[in-house]
């Protein structure tokens, strides 16, 4: 625990959403740093990301939470399960709203499990870039519920009334100890984390399915004269899959290393020597290790 002094404050803020709100790239803009993998596909957040945000005598840890979908499978299950856990536990809870979808069954579900838990929640209505102003006020007047103690209109990308919200979010938070270091960005271990920026690059180089198909485990992390040597497995399902990710004479999976390691060596300001294994591993996602290793619950 981070030596404090007797008027410090702390809170844990869930970070509650359906996927595609723009949760994680809310929680890097808070933080200041990037925390939490971003795609423009949906469901890219599988586990629990908690950024650190520190400002003059507070702490608020950010949980990036997987976000609301309609599930198919256990891991599916799982992802959801951990977001509603998370929100039990946490002391604020703030709900991400793409403002262009407007109020899906997915958002309805997130505000009627507030409601009927009595809980309050800060709204944040996101993407507001992209919306015309006309469209605003009806938005509003919809997401006019009282289980919202306040309503933001921001945008996660551009920075527009983000610091707003996040005075809002500081002085909600309560006297008590800090938890972390005041320069820990985030309780995320650098092997999940490498973990997680290489599957960041599957979503960006593979097709629209795939990357729903794979996870990245980091198998050795191990520091040497100041560089770090990093091996990770990609675990797909089928040997079709497992042709697309190395593609043809390994082009794939050589533009996936080299953009992960690029990455990698900005965050971690050190060489990265990265290597790729891919590995068909069928059903991977009923793995009860994966679950353990991602902080699910395997029974969800």
């Amino acid at each position: 625990m981070a030596p404090l002094n007797k008027n410090s404050y702390f809170a844990f803020v869930a970070i509650l959403g359906e996927t595609n709100a723009g949760k994680s790239t809310l929680v890097n803009r808070l933080v200041g740093s990037k925390i939490s993998i971003v795609s423009p596909k949906v469901q890219t957040t599988r586990t629990r990301i908690r950024g650190i945000l520190v400002e003059d005598k507070t702490q608020l840890v950010l949980v990036d939470t997987p976000g609301i979908f309609n599930p198919k499978r256990r891991f599916d299950r799982a992802m959801i399960a951990s977001a509603f856990e998370e929100a039990d536990e946490s002391d604020i809870c703030l709900l991400v709203v793409d403002a262009k979808k407007g109020l899906t069954e997915a958002t309805q579900k997130l505000i009627d499990y507030l409601i009927q838990n009595k809980k309050k929640a800060i709204l944040a209505l996101n993407k507001i870039d992209a919306l015309s102003k006309d469209k605003l006020l009806p938005l509003i007047a919809k997401f006019n519920l009282p289980c919202f103690s306040e309503t933001f209109l921001i945008s996660a990308q551009t920075g527009e009334n983000v610091d707003e919200l996040k005075q809002a979010l500081l002085k909600q938070a309560k006297p008590g100890p800090w938890l972390f270091e005041e320069d820990q960005l985030t309780d995320l271990p650098n092997r999940l984390f490498a973990a997680e920026v290489t599957r960041e690059k599957l979503f960006l180089f593979l097709g629209q399915e795939l990357p729903y198909a794979v996870a990245v485990q980091t198998t050795a992390f191990t520091e040497n004269k100041g560089a770090f040597r990093i091996e990770q497995t990609i675990f797909v399902e089928r040997d079709g899959q497992k042709s697309i990710v190395l593609g043809k004479n390994g082009t794939m999976i050589k533009k996936i290393g080299s953009a992960a390691r690029a990455e990698l060596t900005e965050i971690f300001e050190r060489p990265v020597h990265l290597f790729l294994f891919v590995k068909v591993k069928q059903n991977w996602s009923d793995d009860r290790s994966q679950f353990t290793e991602w902080g699910l619950d395997f029974n969800a």
